[in-house]
């Protein structure tokens, strides 16, 4: 098992097999399986817990180590150094995402940030990616809610683009190109589904897929892990909670994202050009993309989306769906 580099694209792939895991009966991240596995987080930690953080079963990176980047004649290619864990949302097996309070939902939010603190203390780490895939169509690995979190060597490409398209436009413009797309979302109100507070749910201009929604803070801020429990994070978590319900009801299967700044204190590599204006010019969102077809799977491989669905059409759609049904 190893990463190579596409020289053409500058992107990581893993190849190789994925270690076996031999699964007992029954569900694995539920608590009478998952009771003997030492968490690396708990919440709350001075009570009955509802959310547990642990090492992923079969785990795409590894955490001992070093990257070890080596040449393969033209071509490159290192260990999979990394963290991946799983977060357990809930002890209740059936009790996902959009059915849980604003409180549990907010606990899974601190989860994210807490996770995504500790991890980038770690220098050998460039990036930490918080993500859930839920639904058959998904690929989930498990019904039990969880979400995944990995740290990498590398920063993916999607969020290298950002980071360009970011840095450009702050150098030209001397702002942030998310806020400028808040503000003229608010401006012409089509794509808005739902705010609540300081945070916005739309579905953006040029969404990849029908019903794709992101939920942006209006206040600039490039470090979603910055994030601490409170009438803020619950705001997060009401919207989140409500987006979620509205999209179950016209998909049972999504991708939910984290997209946060790369750790600015790893001590050299490629994202040194981008450490300047980062905090003023990037902008940390959530993601989703639903999956409302099998067709829609191959989102992730296409370099030109189709999607068939008019955002604004979408979100007037999600609009008219009760959030509490």
């Amino acid at each position: 098992m190893e990463l190579r580099k596409d020289p053409i694209t500058r992107s990581w792939v893993r190849v190789g097999h994925r270690e076996d895991f031999h699964a007992q009966e029954g569900c694995p991240l539920c608590p009478n399986h998952a009771h003997g596995i030492k968490p690396l987080l708990e919440l709350p930690a001075n009570g009955s817990a509802q959310v547990r953080v642990i090492p992923h079963f079969q785990p795409l990176y590894r955490i001992e180590g070093e990257p070890g980047r080596m040449p393969d004649g033209i071509y490159d290619r290192m260990r999979p150094l990394g963290a991946h864990e799983i977060i357990i949302e809930s002890t209740d097996h059936h009790l996902t995402l959009a059915r849980m309070s604003e409180e549990q939902i907010e606990r899974v939010l601190e989860a994210y940030a807490l996770r995504i603190t500790d991890l980038k203390r770690d220098l050998r780490f460039k990036y930490v990616t918080v993500f859930e895939n839920r639904g058959t169509l998904s690929g989930g690995e498990w019904e039990h809610p969880h979400s995944q979190v990995t740290a990498t060597t590398f920063v993916p490409r999607r969020v290298l683009y950002e980071l360009r398209s970011s840095m450009a436009w702050f150098a030209e413009k001397e702002r942030c190109v998310f806020c400028d797309i808040l503000r003229q979302e608010e401006r012409q109100g089509r794509r808005i589904i739902d705010s609540q507070g300081d945070y916005l749910a739309f579905c953006p201009y040029a969404s990849r897929v029908p019903f794709e929604v992101w939920l942006i803070c209006r206040k600039h801020s490039h470090l979603f892990e910055q994030l601490k429990p409170g009438a803020n994070m619950r705001h997060l978590a009401a919207l989140l909670g409500r987006t979620l319900r509205r999209l179950t009801q016209v998909s049972g299967s999504y991708h939910l994202v984290v997209h946060t700044a790369p750790n600015t204190i790893h001590p050299k590599g490629e994202l040194a050009s981008y450490w300047g204006t980062l905090a003023d010019d990037f902008h940390w969102h959530v993601e989703i993309l639903p999956i409302v077809e099998q067709s829609s799977k191959s989102y992730s491989i296409k370099e030109v989306y189709f999607n068939a669905l008019m955002p604004e059409q979408a979100a007037e759609r999600l609009r008219q769906l009760d959030p509490n049904s």
